[in-house]
């Protein structure tokens, strides 16, 4: 990536040489520039949320910013990509969305997330740690930046305007307004299950900002819990990517000896899951991890996995993430241990699974989803 600071050499987490996907965008850059020309150059305290892969701490690392991501995958880049330029250890700090924010912020520069749920999630944590002398400055792709965009860093922080285009990018400017008055944070969102979903009909659902369908059930779940497998008589479950945790949470009321695993690479979507499991007083045993899917869980040590991949990574459509998940599925189910799927019609999954696994059945199917079965033999 070419920056007024030099050329950083940047990839995504994990390497794939086949993934022609980079690891920054115009956006990233059109801050940078920005930032290079601002007189006087910011100083401070300098925050950057929402780096996805690190491009923008590792320009700026020698201004020795914080960097908030909701993304393991995003923060392990970081680290990979902060050593591939030789920046020291410790010159970036590196938080979760889930982890308190520096108490004062001089330059806080925002990479305009997915979910705007997210983005107001964390503008109202970080608004008591702005000042106003506070440089403020986001950055995303065109199709990123809406007029509710620009409300919601109106309406938390204050008067915000935009820039002109460039290559498909644009720039958010918000002067700060100490004297606001912010609406309290909605997030985490709870809300209670219909009574037709199985094991969880009528149970409650916590939802930290970000999670997918985080203000109801998306029809895809609801189908998947319509359909899980029974009681087992115990063994280890793995609810991998996991969201907001209701199908591992089906699966451990439905079968109480059960051990369950909840995994996702989001921050979010974990403590989603932690919240969701205890607001339910579910008895048994589980455990919560963040981290790229089964990655450090050991083969051959589980039962059954259950799963419902995602397609895209940020704005890009990609089958890369579902591949990674059926192979650590393979990797680690026992023999005999089943891999269960539910996806639209239309991604094929059957076809990865039977290349993976040497069969595929379907459990369950509708005009928009189905639920496939593999075994490993």
């Amino acid at each position: 990536m070419t920056t007024p600071w030099g050329e950083p050499e940047l990839s995504r987490f994990p390497e794939d040489p086949r993934d022609r996907l980079r690891a920054w965008d115009a956006a990233d850059e059109y801050l940078l520039r920005h930032l290079a020309g601002r007189r006087p150059a910011p100083d401070g305290t300098v925050v950057v949320v929402g780096d996805r892969w690190g491009a923008l701490v590792t320009a700026l690392a020698a201004h020795r910013p914080t960097q908030i991501t909701d993304s393991w995958l995003g923060q392990e880049a970081t680290r990979a990509n902060l050593a591939r330029n030789g920046v020291e250890p410790g010159a970036v700090r590196l938080l979760t969305t889930q982890d308190a924010p520096p108490e004062r912020i001089d330059v806080l520069l925002v990479r305009v997330p997915k979910s705007l749920a997210l983005l107001e999630d964390q503008l109202l944590r970080l608004a008591p740690s702005v000042h106003a002398d506070t440089v403020v400055v986001g950055t995303g792709m065109v199709k990123e930046i809406h007029t509710s965009t620009l409300k919601l860093f109106e309406r938390i922080l204050g008067p915000t305007r935009t820039s002109l285009a460039e290559k498909k990018a644009r720039l958010i400017f918000c002067t700060p307004d100490p004297s606001l008055v912010r609406p309290p944070n909605p997030w985490p969102y709870r809300y209670t299950l219909p009574e037709d979903v199985g094991a969880v009909s009528g149970r409650t659902v916590v939802n930290h900002a970000g999670v997918f369908c985080a203000d109801r059930l998306d029809i895809g779940t609801r189908f998947f819990l319509r359909h899980l497998p029974g009681a087992r008589g115990g063994g280890r479950v793995v609810d991998l990517g996991c969201g907001n945790g209701v199908v591992g949470t089906a699966a451990a009321l439905a079968d109480p000896k059960a051990e369950v695993l909840f995994v996702d690479e989001s921050f979010q979507a974990v403590a989603s899951a932690q919240d969701t499991y205890r607001a339910n007083d579910v008895s048994g045993h589980a455990e919560f991890r963040v981290g790229d899917g089964l990655a450090g869980v050991p083969a051959g040590s589980v039962d059954l996995v259950l799963n419902n991949p995602p397609f895209h990574s940020h704005q890009a459509t990609t089958d890369a993430t579902a591949w990674r998940m059926f192979t650590g599925a393979r990797r680690t189910l026992r023999p005999g241990g089943e891999l269960w799927v539910v996806g639209n019609r239309h991604l094929a999954h059957h076809v990865k699974l039977r290349r993976l696994f040497g069969n595929s059945e379907v459990v369950a199917s509708d005009p928009k989803f189905v639920i496939l079965r593999a075994v490993r033999r």
